[in-house]
């Protein structure tokens, strides 16, 4: 097997199990929006780190934390519908970053791996972020799983018997932040949600528990990861795209196979 098809399956599993837990959470919260804005904001981190010429991960999660924190600020001040704040910091955001880009004359950038990814360029350094960022999160999940699931069913009944919401909202969103950081490669800016949305939302429909959606959504993850690449390999398709395309087919295939039985 060519070293780049070893790379980039181990980064698309790595982030397909790592997106599983936290796809699952958005989908029970609603947050696809909320998902959207934060990867925009990871465009603005590319931006800096090229302008500012420090290391692009880095670069990103750091801008992703603080958009994250500065989401869940303005949302609890309550001053602004959050669809309409979504929609501003998300667009604000991308153009933000574009136009710093404009200012890195000295550095030649390819957006389009930024904005579509380039999984197939993948190497051991963007490996180590991905499950290095990936142990970090599954981690803190773990350990906060419970409550956070007890949010996700009903906020106010979860403060009522103590847990503490606000600060398991902001938790959750700094890892959906750390999350997209590390999965920029794989699938770029603007397809970074939908490899935690598609998934979770198709193993909704297969599984009981919350703890079976979750493996199930990891299972359809890596299946996509395989199909996509196998996709990009014959078909001289983009290898991002073709991941989230052959996780679009999967939901189609499990609502047909549902309607028929």
């Amino acid at each position: 097997m060519p070293d780049l098809i070893l790379y980039a399956l181990l980064a698309g599993y790595g982030v397909a199990v790592l997106a599983a837990p936290l796809g699952c959470f958005v989908v029970w919260r609603r947050m696809a929006y909320f998902g959207d804005t934060l990867s925009h904001s990871a465009l603005l981190g590319v931006s800096l780190g090229l302008l500012l010429k420090v290391n692009i991960n880095l670069a990103v999660i750091l801008s992703s934390m603080m958009v994250a924190v500065l989401l869940v600020t303005l949302q609890e001040k309550q001053r602004i519908a959050s669809d309409t704040l979504l929609g501003i910091l998300a667009h604000s955001a991308l153009s933000i970053g574009l136009v710093i880009v404009s200012f890195a004359d000295n550095v030649r950038v390819d957006m389009m791996s930024y904005l579509f990814g380039d999984l197939l360029a993948t190497g051991p350094s963007d490996l180590y972020w991905i499950y290095g960022g990936g142990a970090l999160v599954l981690a803190t999940l773990a350990w906060l799983w419970k409550p956070l699931l007890s949010m996700s069913v009903h906020a106010e009944l979860a403060q009522v018997e103590g847990v503490p919401v606000r600060k398991l909202r902001m938790t959750l969103t700094l890892l959906m932040a750390l999350v997209i950081a590390v999965a920029m490669k794989i699938v770029g800016v603007l397809l970074i949600t939908s490899l935690m949305i598609i998934p979770a939302a198709t193993a909704q429909r297969l599984a009981r528990t919350p703890e079976q959606m979750v493996g199930f959504s990891a299972l359809l993850g890596i299946f996509s990861v395989s199909g996509g690449l196998a996709a990009s390999w014959y078909f001289d398709t983009p290898a991002g795209p073709s991941v989230v395309v052959s996780s679009f087919v999967l939901f189609l295939v499990t609502e047909l196979v549902r309607k028929k039985s």
